[in-house]
């Protein structure tokens, strides 16, 4: 009399791994993609918070007058005192990738925000509020504003690495964003 066997086969157990393997590989790319979608409309989404405290701003003093602000956020700034009365829903300082946001008020800044920006285009009302993105730096595609061409700053995203891209926001109009992505947060 044979007693039955209990268990697996090694090339059973082979098996299984390969198909988790390959199952694996055709889900984390997916999880990764929708993760930094998650992210940047989370960080879209705050630049509107920053824009709407912006705008408030501006409706009440008419332009931002002795408030400077040219660079990244400091949470102790005159720039986040002066609008900090102006939020709707907390006060964000920086990205959903931790990096903080860019802010450029006033006539003689927001050219300095983005080139391309033409300096007789800019008010003392005007802002400019951005994010590097993924990667934390500035660019890679879409660094340079082209006013004769608003279709050059809506870039697609396919890939992971298309996060790296900025997020521009200019008094209130997305001049660099996702394809896409304008509809979803209120523009």
């Amino acid at each position: 009399m044979r007693k039955s066997q209990k268990g697996f086969t090694l090339i059973e157990l082979l098996l299984v791994v390969a198909i988790i393997g390959i199952l694996s590989s055709l889900l984390i790319p997916n999880v990764m993609v929708a993760i930094q979608k998650s992210k940047q409309k989370s960080c879209m989404g705050n630049i509107m918070l920053l824009v709407t405290g912006c705008s408030d701003y501006v409706v009440d003093h008419g332009d931002w007058g002795n408030i400077t602000q040219e660079g990244a956020l400091v949470v102790s700034g005159e720039f986040v005192q002066a609008i900090y009365p102006y939020r709707l829903k907390g006060f964000p300082t920086s990205d959903s990738w931790g990096t903080p946001f860019n802010v450029y008020v006033g006539a003689t800044a927001v050219p300095n925000g983005l080139s391309g920006i033409p300096p007789e285009d800019c008010g003392g009302d005007d802002f400019l509020v951005s994010s590097f993105g993924r990667d934390h730096e500035e660019g890679p595609l879409y660094t340079t504003y082209d006013p004769d061409n608003l279709e050059a700053g809506i870039y697609t995203v396919t890939a992971v690495s298309d996060f790296d891209e900025d997020l521009v926001n200019w008094s209130g109009s997305w001049i660099i964003y996702p394809r896409g992505a304008k509809a979803d947060t209120g523009t």
